[in-house]
């Protein structure tokens, strides 16, 4: 008989029921994690499934299970730890000051708090017996979006301090026998590549030891599937990911009972950790959300989270924009730029961006070689400073941004002339570059009061700039802390105590600057978390905006993104015709970095109707529920739709993305999803370029039922490589 439960990992040595028993839910709408203390007092993971009518029926659940073991017998442990018991992959390991290696964790106590009606938090306190050393574990759940939000917390009134070797934020346990595992892999201009496994026995481990930028090579991302490959509307699935800007590990262990412990953290890699007494570690979250109806519930789940909870300003609006980047590169002075005001305005953009470039009298941003960390503005391209540019712009009715490196440094520079001492670095080894730069040491408190003091002095001297892009793209080479040594502080601090000192800095940026937009750049898709876009509205999935290859990328960002923090630009990248450029950056939030000036006149008509367009239908974008159609993974053409609330308006993307020549058309209609079966509606094709006409008869009028059935065909083809529609409730 198939299983229709995720159970997660349970091991009970003795199945009877002990009078100290204590059971523990850990409940959203559809899915219930269960732990278990066993008559040890050891806290144990004994189910995930879905969510029970009876809660008093949890009590009964382990008596299902009957794994005797003379092995391990701790593969299902709430937080397994080193040195004692276990013999497993361990998730928290400290050496205490006496040198004692060893560490046994019981259950203390538990609270469960119940913070609104959507949102509880349970807090579970497991101690040692013979060291006064405590773990405290936390689960935030959000019961209509099924999102789970846990990490732990570790604390000691040891006379001396404690080493900590291991602190995962999580250690959780399934049962369910198989298991697929969809991870996605990055390098500059090629991120989010997704590769799914079939999980075996062994440990499959995702990581980074980048220090910064830290999804350069790995994403802290996975999509865990369960008795099935991943599906987009069927199975029971995990949508996690690590919430941390810093070097990260995932480990996924099939057991010997082939059942599987995902234990995720921060990576222990040069990262001993010494906490004195009193002193709580807090680790990272795990963020994940569960749907046993496929991912596109699960992502749906998780972008309405986000949206209410977690990113900066989630229901609020965004700023379309016109970027100089591609337009100038280093090569721009006062004039030229003032210049692109009119385009922007033309456009009919909300903001200007100055990118790099800008600063550096010394040694002038003239290129990447020189000037970073040097934020004055050059004498010689803006002899009348930034705030110059900002009135330019607001005289032809746009915002002004600006963008910024403030975390690195150049060698040449004034900065590093200066500073050397806040650069990381080793002093007595060759200097190894990425970009031409350094990454400056925000362990250090006076380098975290320098980078907040370029972001404060911006707004300080131009109180309406209206937009930050704060870019990072150096990894640490020779990490080294002169700050550290200098202070008695482990060299083992640098990587952790460098995102906290970010994080630092971002608060008191949001303290007093607490509603300005700003976007999270990495040279692509080399920063994008839930911890980190507390302070940001918005960030850069890629440098590759190559339309076709953005198709891709933006649908696997969707799983965990939702479009309102996707920065989406048109450029010249490709060969697509501008139509297609366009359509593709209107799926999250539109930006322009062209050169609108050597548009056409249709081109420059259709942009700025396609943009006219955007702002009509971007609330369905930015806030709407997404619905995945057609896999450009598995198909020669994609399509997606953002459904309003009410499901009264729609807008429906559809891309050919094989270009062969016996792509003819689209052959078949695709069933729409996510409407109302009892409404009608009306289809519109809009984002027409001027001098053509639509296959799309915009006076019919279908049911919601007929739409998800039969569906609608948007007659892809190779003439017509790109086609929106907007589905309308038709009004009797």
């Amino acid at each position: 008989m198939k299983k229709e439960l995720i159970t997660l990992g349970l091991l009970i040595l003795f199945p009877v029921l002990f009078a100290q028993q204590v059971t523990i839910p850990i409940a959203t709408e559809n899915s219930t994690l269960l732990l278990e203390t066993d008559r040890d007092m050891r806290l144990r993971t004994v189910y995930f499934g879905k969510t029970l009518r009876d809660p008093i029926e949890y009590a009964l659940v382990s008596e299902g299970y009957q794994y005797f073991d003379s092995n391990a017998g701790i593969y299902n442990a709430a937080y397994t730890p080193a040195g004692t018991w276990n013999i497993s992959e361990p998730a928290i390991q400290v050496v205490h000051g006496d040198g004692n290696a060893s560490l046994d964790l019981k259950y203390l106590s538990h609270t469960q708090e119940v913070l609104d009606e959507n949102t509880t938090i349970t807090r579970i306190v497991l101690g040692d017996e013979l060291y006064p050393l405590r773990v405290s574990l936390h689960y935030k759940t959000w019961k209509h979006e099924n999102v789970i939000e846990q990490w732990a917390e570790i604390e000691h009134e040891e006379s001396l301090p404690v080493l900590l070797k291991k602190f995962a934020s999580s250690n959780l346990y399934f049962t369910n026998k198989e298991f697929y595992l969809i991870t996605f892999h990055n390098s500059w201009a090629k991120e989010m590549q997704p590769a799914e496994t079939k999980l075996s026995r062994g440990i499959r481990s995702v990581d980074s030891k980048l220090g910064t930028r830290a999804m350069l090579l790995q994403a802290p991302h996975f999509i865990l599937s369960f008795d099935q490959p991943a599906a987009e509307n069927q199975g029971s699935v995990i949508l996690g990911q690590l919430a941390w800007s810093g070097n990260f590990k995932l480990d996924f262990e099939v057991d010997s009972y082939d059942n599987l412990r995902l234990i995720a953290g921060i990576n222990p890699y040069a990262s001993e950790y010494l906490l004195p007494k009193n002193e709580i570690f807090r680790t990272p979250s795990l963020i994940y959300a569960i749907s046993h109806h496929g991912t596109g519930e699960a992502s749906r789940g998780l972008h309405s989270w986000a949206r209410k909870y977690r990113v900066l300003d989630g229901q609020g609006e965004r700023l379309t924009l016109l970027n100089n980047w591609e337009a100038t590169y280093f090569g721009f002075d006062e004039q030229k730029i003032a210049a692109l005001f009119k385009d922007a305005k033309e456009l009919g953009v909300d903001l200007f961006l100055l990118d790099d470039g800008w600063f550096g009298n010394k040694y002038p941003r003239n290129n990447d070689r020189a000037g970073l960390g040097d934020w004055q503005e050059n004498v010689k391209k803006l002899p009348n400073g930034i705030g110059y540019l900002v009135s330019e712009a607001e005289k032809e009715g746009v915002k002004f941004g600006i963008w910024i490196e403030p975390e690195m440094v150049n060698p040449k520079s004034e900065l590093y002339e200066n500073h050397i001492d806040w650069v990381v670095r080793q002093p007595d080894r060759p200097e190894k570059y990425f970009r031409n730069q350094l990454v400056l040491d925000l362990s250090n408190p006076e380098v975290q009061d320098f980078v907040f003091g370029v972001v404060d002095e911006l707004f300080t001297e131009n109180p309406k700039l209206a937009f930050i892009k704060w870019d990072c793209n150096a990894p640490i080479f020779n990490a080294y802390s002169a700050y550290l040594d200098r202070n008695d502080i482990p060299q083992s601090h640098l990587y952790i105590d460098y995102v906290r000192g970010l994080y630092k800095v971002l608060e008191r940026v949001r303290a007093k600057y607490p509603t300005v937009p700003m976007m999270l750049c990495s040279g692509g898709g080399g920063r994008g978390d839930y911890e980190i876009l507390k302070y940001f509205t918005e960030f850069w999935p890629s440098d590759d905006t190559e339309p076709i290859e953005r198709i891709f990328m933006q649908w696997d960002y969707s799983y965990f993104f939702p479009a309102i923090v996707t920065d989406n630009h048109v450029t010249n990248w490709g060969k697509q015709p501008l139509k297609f450029r366009v359509d593709v950056a209107s799926m999250g939030k539109l930006g322009f970095d062209i050169v609108a000036g050597d548009l056409t006149a249709e081109e420059m008509e259709f942009c700025k109707q396609a943009v006219g367009n955007y702002h009509s239908f971007k609330e369905v974008i930015w806030h709407g529920d997404l619905y995945r159609l057609v896999n450009p993974h598995e198909n020669d053409f994609s399509a997606l739709m953002f459904v309003e609330a009410n499901k009264s308006r729609a807008i429906m993307f559809n891309y050919l993305v094989n270009n062969r020549y016996m792509m003819t058309a689209t052959e078949e209609p695709i069933r729409l999803d996510g409407l109302d079966a009892r409404k009608k509606y009306h289809i519109k094709e809009i984002n027409l370029f001027p001098g053509t006409r639509s296959r799309i008869n915009a006076d019919k009028v279908y049911s919601g039922d007929f739409l998800m059935k039969v569906g609608v065909n948007p007659a892809i083809s190779l003439r017509r490589t790109s086609v929106i529609l907007e589905i309308t409730e038709a009004m009797e």
